[in-house]
């Protein structure tokens, strides 16, 4: 006889247990990049995980139905609101992202990132799973990923168009889409390179990638983050110069130490060591995500699971990479150790659907399929 509530016993633990472990080192690390002080950063980045950790948890109970009735819809109101943002969006550091509605601003190109996915794994689901390599099952999908990428690059914003375009472009590929294409894709993209570099970001956006190639060139200026940065990561030796030790970022000379570049501020102080853990905490998280995608029941779970689950990767991979001067900087923060709520709930909103996958698998529903590769 058990004492625990059943709804209790089939909570998803696993994740739940991983995300309030990096949270709460994210916590710890805000908290001392503010010196050693609650506020600004430590305490709205505890509230806001348990009212998006909240979000998800509810998230979870939505059926598989549920989801796939209001896919459609939510994805043509929120490419609505992106062009919105167009014609009466708010401005802040020379991008115009958000919509002020007074007692909140919308980003609603965070929410595109998770319906996009939802959105083309519902195609594909539909689809016979025979067509996944006619021209009729790729177009459409392109489509709907084209749209939002366009209205966010006009933003602008390079990593959230990224963000979109590489979790629907995993469902294609899961979903059967010849790999020749992917690779025709990838061949057109790399000979559209030099005319999206000068006729489509902006000089800023420009500068940033030209220091990723040259970080060196100006130090003091355009590439002043990445190197110091680099200082803050090797400074930190393998067992970190201790909590609230951390010279870089105490002394401001590691700009966004508490978004951007919280890795590198977590490093400096918690050193090799810390960062194995970090990493090791997400590395869980991705396999948990890639489980459940594997283990989905229905062709538009593992579809949707893989584009998810991609997202969340993309994240990480591209902050880390970023923190580290191996990618260009594109404002990508770090899940659960970056302040910032528009991150979080992206994030969040993703591990809510996966959980709901996974408890559609326990309860063995779904409609069955298979994915192509």
């Amino acid at each position: 006889m058990s004492f625990v509530p059943r709804q209790v016993a089939e909570m998803p633990w696993q994740i739940i247990c991983i995300t309030i472990a990096i949270a709460s080192f994210g916590v710890i690390v805000l908290y001392s990049a503010a010196g050693g002080s609650v506020s600004p950063w430590a305490g709205t980045h505890a509230l806001r995980f348990v009212v998006f950790l909240t979000m998800a948890l509810v998230i979870r109970m939505f059926s598989e139905n549920f989801i796939k009735l209001w896919t459609y819809p939510g994805y043509i109101v929120f490419a609505v609101l992106l062009l919105m943002v167009e014609l009466v969006g708010a401005v802040k550091g020379g991008s115009q992202r958000w919509i002020d509605l007074g007692f909140i601003r919308l980003q609603p190109s965070e929410f595109m990132k998770p319906l996009v996915v939802l959105a083309i794994a519902r195609f594909y689901e539909l689809l016979p799973i025979g067509q996944a390599r006619s021209w009729g099952a790729i177009w459409p999908p392109l489509l709907l990923i084209g749209v939002p990428w366009f209205l966010v690059m006009t933003q602008p914003d390079l990593g959230t168009s990224i963000a979109v375009m590489i979790g629907g472009v995993t469902v294609m590929f899961l979903a059967g889409v010849p790999l020749r294409l992917f690779i025709g894709a990838g061949v057109a993209g790399a000979a559209f390179v030099p005319f999206a570099f000068f006729f489509l970001l902006k000089e800023y956006q420009q500068n940033r990638v030209l220091t990723f190639l040259d970080p060196e060139s100006d130090p003091l200026g355009t590439g002043y983050h990445i190197s110091q940065s680099k200082i803050a990561i090797g400074s930190g030796g393998i067992g970190g110069k201790g909590y609230l030790q951390g010279s870089q970022s105490h002394l401001d000379y590691l700009p966004e130490g508490h978004t951007d570049f919280v890795f590198a501020t977590m490093a400096e102080e918690w050193g090799l060591i810390g960062g194995l853990v970090v990493i090791g905490l997400f590395a869980l998280l991705l396999r948990w995500a890639t489980s459940v995608s594997l283990n989905a029941p229905s062709r538009f779970g593992k579809l949707a699971g893989g584009g998810l689950t991609m997202t969340i990767f993309f994240y990480i991979a591209i902050n880390l990479l970023m923190v580290m001067g191996l990618a260009p900087v594109v404002g990508i923060p770090l899940p659960f150790l970056s302040y910032g709520g528009s991150s979080m709930m992206t994030i969040m909103i993703c591990i809510g659907l996966l959980m709901g996958i996974e408890r559609s698998t326990r309860q063995g529903s779904g409609s069955g399929g298979r994915v192509v590769g």
